[in-house]
C-alpha cells in the first residue's frame, strides 16, 4: 500500500531552496509551511526557490496560501521569481486558476536534479492555531485574483465570525 499522507521534504544547497510536498498535502502541514515561509525570509545566500509538487497528489486550499506565503515571503530577496514544478494535470490547472502563475514560474520539468531531500517534521498545531492559519491561508489566496476572492469569500467570512465568536468580542 502506497502512503498518500503528505509529507514535506526540504533543502538548501548553494543558495538554492528546494520545498517537495508529497502525498496529500492538507492544512496539517500548514504549521511546517508557515515555519519554512518565515526562516526563508531570513536564510542568508538564498538565491532560488523551488517548489516541487511532481509527488503531490493533492493540495488543498489552505497549503496552496502557503505556499503563496512561502513565495511572498521571499520576493526582494531572490533574483528569480520562485519555480513550481508540476507535472500533473489536474495540479497545474489548480495552481493556474488560484492565479499562482503571478507569483510562481510554472514548469513541468526541474531545470536540474536537486540534492538529497530531508523530511521536515510535523508541527503540532491545536484547533485554534490551525483556524487561525485556515483564515490566513484563504486571506491570501483571495489576493491573488477575483476567482478566489468569490470562490473563498464565504469561508474567511464564516472563520472571521467564528473567531469573533470563540473571542466573545
Amino acid at each position: 500500500m502506497i502512503n498518500h499522507e503528505g509529507r514535506i521534504k526540504a533543502a538548501f544547497d548553494s543558495g538554492v531552496f528546494v520545498l517537495k510536498l508529497c502525498g496529500d498535502v492538507r492544512l496539517t502541514l500548514c504549521a511546517t509551511l508557515d515555519q519554512q515561509a518565515r526562516q526563508l525570509a531570513e536564510t542568508p545566500g538564498l538565491e532560488t526557490l523551488i517548489i516541487d509538487l511532481r509527488d503531490t497528489t493533492n493540495v488543498d486550499s489552505t497549503a496552496l496560501g502557503f505556499l503563496a506565503k512561502v513565495a511572498m515571503a521571499v520576493q526582494g530577496r531572490v533574483t528569480e521569481r520562485p519555480t513550481i514544478i508540476a507535472d500533473n494535470p489536474d495540479v497545474r490547472r489548480m495552481l493556474d486558476v488560484m492565479g499562482f502563475s503571478r507569483i510562481f514560474t510554472l514548469v513541468e520539468t526541474p531545470i536540474t536534479e536537486t540534492c538529497e531531500l530531508c523530511d521536515l517534521p510535523e508541527i503540532p498545531t491545536d484547533v485554534e492555531e490551525t483556524r487561525q492559519r485556515v483564515l490566513e491561508a484563504h486571506r491570501i489566496l483571495m489576493r491573488l485574483n477575483e476567482h478566489n476572492r468569490e470562490e473563498f469569500q464565504p469561508l474567511v467570512e464564516m472563520l472571521e465570525a467564528q473567531q469573533t465568536a470563540s473571542h466573545g468580542n
